[in-house]
């Protein structure tokens, strides 16, 4: 009787769990559910997502409709050109100045998987040397992001770059957002990118 009890409440606590979900941040098709921050380019081609520098050679970014607290974003970026980019979390953007915390995707040597305070404290970690060889400057990358709380996590290609706890993170709120780094000649594509609620 007593297993029967304990089966119960079992079946009972997990049907009010509120069930974690998967989103696709990106639909392959074109840019529903996101908003462009500037006059740099932002389109889709065979599937993927792709940002370049326009002809003002400015910052820009494309940030989620929706805001992002706690989350486990994957995605694939393949630099075509030089690819100083990021992804930006729990991040505002009024005209192109941003808010908020960027996951540096940069060419080799440019600490990609490094956190950057924008507008704020500046890098809070930068990757060390004997990881810059994690990159594949030619070839796609899988970027992990791990947020929870004030706890920050990065893997890049199955590597952890950062392991994070920062009090100020923990109070951010907003998007995930795309950056286009300023001074021209940037191209990157992007694809895969599936963000889990925590």
């Amino acid at each position: 009787m007593k297993q029967c009890l304990a089966i119960c409440l079992l079946f009972a606590a997990l049907a009010f769990t509120a069930p974690t979900k998967t989103v696709k941040l990106f639909n392959g098709k074109d840019l529903s559910g996101w908003k462009i921050y500037g006059t740099e380019k932002w389109y889709v081609q065979n599937g993927e997502l792709i940002c370049e520098s326009g002809p003002d050679k400015q910052y820009g970014y494309l940030a989620t409709e929706k805001h992002y607290k706690n989350f486990d974003l994957t995605l694939e970026f393949k630099e075509e050109a030089n690819g100083n980019s990021g992804v930006f979390f729990r991040s505002t953007v009024e005209g192109t100045k941003v808010n908020g915390w960027q996951v540096e995707v940069a060419p080799p040597n440019h600490d990609t998987g490094g956190i950057y305070e924008s507008y704020g404290r500046g890098w809070l970690i930068q990757i060390p040397d004997e990881k810059e060889n994690i990159l594949k400057p030619t070839d796609w990358n899988k970027l992990r992001i791990r947020v929870e709380g004030d706890h920050v996590q990065t893997f890049l290609n199955g590597t952890q770059m950062v392991d994070l706890t920062d009090e100020k993170i923990g109070k951010g709120e907003g998007s995930v957002a795309l950056q286009i780094h300023d001074g021209g000649g940037i191209k990157v594509r992007w694809r895969n990118m599936k963000l889990k609620e925590l």
